[in-house]
C-alpha cells in the first residue's frame, strides 16, 4: 500500500462518520409566514429529521405549542397527541395531517380565530413501545415556528379575459383565487350555465395554493356589454366575487342586399334571354311567311300568263 492510499482510507472514513452524524440530526423546514383567511381554514407544510433513524408513526409523538411556553404544561399546546393536554379553545380545531414515521409534520387548523396568530412551534418526542413513554430523544424546533397572518376578509377572484371577441368565436375567461387551505377548497362558480367549464388545481409554493376555472363558450351578439360574474365560496360559506363586462364585435352580414341583387339580376337575364329567343323565333317565322307570299305570286302570275295564250 503506497503512502498516498494510506492517507486517503482514513479521510474516506471520516466523511463517512460525519456523513452519517449529521444526516440524523433535529432539523424542522416549517413555512414560517402563512396567510390564514378568519373563519376557515389554514394548512402549514412541516416536515423534520430527528436522531432515531427511521421508525414507525406508534414510536413517535407529535405536538405543535405557542413559542416560549413549555410545551409540556397542559394549556400551551394547540395539538397533542394527548386531547387533554391541548388549549380548550383549540380542541377539535387541529389535526395532523401528515405520517410521522414518514416525517411529515403537517398541521390543519379549522375554523380559524383572529387571535390564532402564533407563532406555533413543532415539537416530536421518542416513545418507548410498551409504555408509550418518552425517551430522552425529544426536541422542540423553536428556531423553525410558523405565524399567521390574519386575512378578515376573503380574497376576490382574478379574472383574466381578452378585451373582446367576434361574433361566433370562443370566449374564453379564466378565474382563480389563491388560499391555504388544500384540505377545504374554495368552489368557484360562475352566473352563465354552461358545460364548458375546466377546473384545476395547482401549487403556487409550499403553503400557497391556487384554484382555477376555465369558461368557455362562444360568443353572440346578445352576449355584448352583458356582466359576467365568478364567485368563490370558501368554508364557512364566505364569498367573494369578480365581474367583468363582455365586449364582442358584430361582424356585418350584407345578405340583405346581395341577396334581392343577385335576384334581380338573375331574373333580368332570364328575361334577356327569353327575349332574344322570341325574337330569333319570330324572325324565323317572318321569313318563311314571306316565302310563301312569294312562291303564291310567281304561281299565279304563271296562270295569268298561260291564259292570254
Amino acid at each position: 500500500m503506497d503512502k498516498k492510499t494510506k492517507v486517503m482510507i482514513p479521510c474516506l472514513l471520516l466523511a463517512a462518520i460525519c456523513s452519517s452524524v449529521f444526516s440524523d440530526i433535529w432539523k424542522a423546514t416549517v413555512v414560517k409566514n402563512i396567510d390564514a383567511l378568519v373563519e376557515s381554514c389554514v394548512v402549514i407544510p412541516c416536515s423534520f429529521s430527528h436522531t432515531g433513524g427511521n421508525l414507525p408513526t406508534p414510536r413517535l409523538r407529535a405536538m405543535w405549542h405557542y413559542k416560549d411556553r413549555s410545551p409540556d404544561t397542559k394549556g400551551n399546546n394547540i395539538y397533542h397527541d394527548d386531547s387533554t393536554m391541548i388549549l380548550d379553545n383549540f380542541k377539535g380545531r387541529t389535526r395532523m395531517l401528515g405520517h410521522l414515521g414518514q416525517n411529515n409534520c403537517t398541521l390543519e387548523i379549522t375554523d380559524v380565530k383572529n387571535h390564532d396568530n402564533g407563532p406555533f412551534c413543532f415539537r416530536v418526542e421518542l416513545v418507548r413501545t410498551e409504555d408509550n413513554e418518552p425517551t430522552k430523544d425529544k426536541f422542540s424546533f423553536v428556531e423553525d415556528c410558523a405565524e399567521l397572518n390574519m386575512i378578515p376578509t376573503p380574497p376576490e377572484p382574478t379574472l383574466i379575459h381578452p378585451k373582446s371577441v367576434s361574433q361566433g368565436e370562443p370566449y374564453t375567461v379564466i378565474c382563480s383565487v389563491i388560499h391555504t387551505c388544500p384540505t377545504h377548497v374554495p368552489e368557484l362558480t360562475w352566473n352563465l350555465k354552461t358545460s364548458g367549464v375546466i377546473l384545476y388545481q395547482r401549487e403556487i409554493h409550499s403553503g400557497k395554493m391556487e384554484t382555477l376555472s376555465i369558461l368557455t363558450f362562444i360568443a353572440e351578439v346578445k352576449d355584448d356589454n352583458s356582466e359576467l360574474t365568478c364567485t368563490a365560496e370558501f368554508s364557512r360559506q364566505q364569498k367573494a366575487s369578480s365581474t367583468v363586462r363582455l365586449s364582442v364585435t358584430r361582424i356585418e352580414s350584407y345578405n340583405h342586399i346581395i341577396i334581392p341583387s343577385a335576384v334581380g339580376i338573375g331574373i333580368a337575364l332570364l328575361f334577356g334571354i327569353l327575349c332574344i329567343f322570341m325574337a330569333k323565333k319570330y324572325k324565323n317565322r317572318i321569313a318563311e311567311l314571306q316565302n310563301q307570299d312569294g312562291t303564291m305570286w310567281n304561281r299565279l302570275s304563271r296562270l295569268s300568263r298561260r291564259g292570254r295564250h
